[in-house]
């Protein structure tokens, strides 16, 4: 849906995004990753067709960006990071606006509104002044501008930026309501939003590409061991050396008053451990698989490890 090819834009000597590749599956959520001035919002400009490269190639369902830029904009739906509202009009007459700027038929306009007011969660305010509704809805208009032509692709920067914790769990779900029916690149600072919302990442650095895949693929790549993380009742140094003679065990030790049991990657001792711990009656709480979580993956990336 989204395929990117040697991208290359230059401001003068300075290189935003340089020589970056990766694709967008149809139907996915991806995430672009960055430290600031990384070249995620010039990539998005490039990719709606709101700015041109200096070299490469991009293409949107198909249709190249820079020789197709009318047909790239008619099938994609573009939120800034400044969200572009007229705070005099109320929700309705912006939408209606929007709506006629992109070329939405007329006699289907009214529809179209309604979609989208209804899939973004605005019935509430809709007649409403725009100045007059909180940040978290005016995200929301945001959206919903985005959404107004029934776009194939949506590409949105920084969502829920400026967001209070409840208001961002509410653009999050409003995103991944939106799984399957759109593919969906977004850009954040918040690494647990990946996690709960996005399918895989591209992670870009000094306009280059890092990192590109699932967040499975990315994880299992960087972990060098697998195993899994022991809560019992019993925790004593009999434990620990019962999980120590296992076979195929390559390490065990305790963290912050749970066990951690490692072993090296392909093998699957989960079964063999959780038996261990029932027949031995060490009070078995809980068990959970090992997992890099996302801020160490990320640092681990954008430092420059392999």
């Amino acid at each position: 849906m989204i395929e990117v090819e040697h991208l290359t834009k230059k401001y003068g000597d300075l290189v935003a995004v340089n020589d970056l590749g990766f694709k967008v599956e149809r139907g996915r959520i991806w995430g672009l990753l960055g430290p600031n001035a990384a070249g995620k919002t010039t990539t998005m400009r490039i990719l709606t067709g709101f700015l041109p490269a200096t070299d490469g190639r991009a293409t949107v369902s198909g249709f190249d960006v820079f020789e197709k830029p009318d047909q790239v904009k008619r099938i994609t739906g573009y939120l800034p990071e400044i969200i572009p509202v007229y705070p005099e009009m109320t929700v309705t007459e912006y939408l209606g606006f929007v709506a006629a700027i992109k070329q939405v038929p007329s006699a289907k306009r009214a529809a179209a509104l309604d979609r989208a007011v209804k899939v973004s969660g605005l019935t509430e305010v809709r007649r409403r002044l725009i100045k007059n509704i909180s940040r978290g809805y005016k995200q929301r208009v945001g959206i919903a501008q985005a959404l107004i032509h029934n776009p194939d692709v949506l590409i949105l920067d920084e969502p829920t930026i400026g967001l209070d914790p409840a208001q961002i769990k509410e653009i999050r779900e409003l995103i991944k309501s939106l799984r399957g029916e759109h593919t969906i690149m977004l850009s954040t600072h918040i690494l647990a939003e990946v996690t709960q919302t996005c399918d895989g990442v591209v992670i870009i650095n000094e306009g280059r590409l890092m990192a590109s895949g699932s967040l499975e693929e990315l994880t299992a790549s960087f972990r060098k061991k697998d195993g899994v993380m022991l809560k019992v009742r019993r925790s004593g140094d009999e434990v620990v050396a019962s999980l120590q003679k296992l076979a195929g065990v390559d390490g065990v030790s305790r963290e912050n008053g749970e066990i951690k049991v490692e072993w090296s990657p392909g093998r699957d001792l989960r079964e063999t451990v959780a038996r261990l711990a029932v027949t031995q009656e060490w009070g078995l709480l809980e068990m959970r698989p090992l997992a890099m979580n996302i801020e160490d993956l990320y640092l681990r990336i954008v430092g420059g490890e392999q």
